[in-house]
Order: structure tokens, then C-alpha cells, then sequence
């Protein structure tokens, strides 16, 4: 009997900066952790690679046209996200165009000095992340 394994979720994430070095959140539409700051990103599509998947949802959520320049880390504690396990693969991302606005899952999309990051409560573990990336952050 052949049975599909039972495996975690996978997401991509992108981390942007702008030139003043500003980093780019969403504000989440939907639930969980509805109306609260994330870094845009999203489900990867059966079939999609995960790199394609990352500009997609920027795309989807932040109106940015953008170029994946490396990975940046991978994320997979099982409680991350209070709708199941989900393990999420984050990327360096540059913008080759457009403007941020919110778009799809995404009520807003707003650029965050590292001052305001501090002071802003982030969905999910993004806070984590963040500390961790923004240092790294080209």
C-alpha cells in the first residue's frame, strides 16, 4: 500500500531593503495574526520552485518586482504557525521595480527603519528572524 507521507507546509518569505536600508513588512489581512506585521510571503504552489514561489508573493502582496540574490535561512520550528507546522525558506531579495503596495493577503506593505523595527510586534516568528537576518541583510 502506497501512502503519501505526512510533511510540513512550505513557505517562502522575502527579505528587502530598500537604499536607505529600510526593511520591507506587510500588514497580514487575514488570519492568523490578522492585522499584524510579517515579512510578505506565502504557501509554495505544488509543482513551484520555491525561489519562483518568493518573487510570486512578493509580487501578490507587495506590488515589488523582485530578483531572489540568496538564501537567507530556513525556518521549521512546528509551532510556528498556529494553523500547523509549516516550515518556511527565507530570501535575500532585490527589487528590480515597481511600488510597495499592499496587495492579496496583505492590507498594507510599508517600509520600517530599524528603530521602528524594535519597536514592532511581528506575526508568526518573524522577530526572530529578523534579528537574525537584518545584520546578514545585503
Amino acid at each position: 500500500m502506497n501512502r503519501k507521507p505526512v510533511t510540513p507546509v512550505l513557505a517562502a518569505d522575502g527579505f528587502v531593503r530598500d537604499a536607505a536600508g529600510r526593511l520591507l513588512l506587510i500588514r497580514r489581512k487575514n488570519p492568523p495574526y490578522q492585522g499584524g506585521w510579517a515579512l510578505p510571503g506565502g504557501f509554495i504552489d505544488v509543482g513551484e520552485d520555491p525561489r519562483d514561489g518568493c518573487v510570486r508573493e512578493m509580487k501578490e502582496e507587495t506590488g515589488l518586482d523582485v530578483e531572489v540574490v540568496s538564501l537567507a535561512g530556513f525556518y521549521g520550528k512546528p509551532d510556528r504557525d498556529p494553523r500547523g507546522h509549516t516550515c518556511s525558506v527565507v530570501y535575500f531579495c532585490r527589487i528590480l521595480g515597481g511600488e510597495a503596495l499592499g496587495g492579496d493577503d496583505a492590507e498594507e506593505a510599508r517600509w520600517f527603519t530599524p528603530d521602528e523595527l524594535e519597536r514592532t510586534e511581528l506575526a508568526f516568528d518573524h522577530r526572530d528572524i529578523v534579528d537574525e537576518l537584518l545584520p546578514k541583510a545585503p
